[in-house]
């Protein structure tokens, strides 16, 4: 065998025990992913509660509980959360959003939440539906939405010409 196949093969193994390691790393995760979600089902409380703002920034600027911040993991503490600022009944309290439910959260409105300790897992509106957010938009879609816009500003200045010209062809 030469030397060029052998460096293949140590590759091509070395690719398959990763897939496998990743296999079995994922599944442990998902699992314990499931245990999670399971346990803030089981702890959620429905709270009417006033959202004054919404941000995602870093948990030591975020407001939360001094003993919130040490218990999170150092690779965390760098990482912007979405956070969350409410009116619970009296009091005003930070709040950390599900990414799946942020961004459906609206501003300087009462909405009805599942809060799990400081964790907002589901949110509904009060009064009538909740706004869907827009997604973003893509490169293309901006394109076409200026090349739109541009078009009809050129057709609305034809126009005034058009008249222009009309309104001084009758005064000859």
């Amino acid at each position: 065998m030469s030397p060029v196949t052998i460096v293949l093969l140590v590759i091509l193994v070395l690719m398959i025990a990763g897939l496998i390691a990743m296999y079995f790393l994922g599944k442990k995760a998902q699992k314990r992913k499931e245990e999670q979600d399971a346990q803030l089902a089981a702890n959620a409380q429905t709270v009417t509660m006033l959202i004054i703002d919404k941000k995602r920034m870093r948990i030591k600027d975020s407001g939360l509980p001094q003993i919130v911040i040490d218990q999170t993991p150092k690779m965390m503490r760098r990482s912007r959360l979405p956070i969350v600022k409410a009116k619970i009944g009296p009091k005003v309290m930070s709040l950390i959003a599900d990414e799946s439910v942020y961004d459906m959260i609206p501003l300087k409105k009462e909405v009805k939440a599942s809060v799990s300790g400081i964790y907002i897992t589901k949110v509904t509106s009060l009064r009538g539906p909740l706004p869907k957010p827009e997604g973003k938009k893509s490169w293309r879609a901006r394109l076409k939405e200026k090349a739109a816009s541009a078009n009809a500003r050129l057709e609305e200045e034809k126009k005034a010409l058009e008249k222009d010209n009309k309104s001084k062809k009758k005064k000859k």
